[in-house]
């Protein structure tokens, strides 16, 4: 059974827009414009063909058709959508790969408690709201 989003519940990042910091969310997250610093989500994130990451993302799943450097730590599911360039390192339990998508750098496999591992070690494991990351 798939998980209805309240569309207000959804924090974006629309195109044309820079933002320089960082993000941190209970709920599901879009980013089509340009964003540098982390990202924590409880939820997932969605990034659009036309957005331009420099940092990490630390969330439950990602559907990936932009661009970026940086890393990446999903808790479950990542998607790399076909055109998306991502240059950095993938910590995920599960990838999804369409052709024409482009990955390099290292990419390893991880379960929920080596998750909250690395994500308590880069300082993703506060609360967001009133939600701790660790499970």
């Amino acid at each position: 059974m798939e998980q209805s989003v309240n569309v207000n519940e959804v924090s974006r990042i629309s195109t044309g827009s820079t933002i320089k910091g960082e993000i941190d969310s209970p709920n599901d997250i879009r980013i089509d414009g340009s964003f540098e610093g982390k990202i924590v989500s409880k939820g997932r994130v969605v990034v659009g063909e036309n957005a331009v990451i420099s940092g990490d993302i630390f969330c439950e799943n990602v559907d990936f058709w932009g661009k970026m450097t940086g890393s990446l730590y999903v808790k479950d599911t990542l998607a790399l959508k076909e055109g998306c360039v991502v240059k950095g390192d993938l910590h995920i339990k599960r990838l999804v790969v369409e052709l024409g998508a482009r990955f390099d750098g290292n990419c390893k496999m991880v379960e929920g408690e080596e998750f909250d591992k690395l994500s308590g070690a880069a300082g993703a494991d506060k609360e967001v709201g009133g939600i701790s990351l660790e499970a």
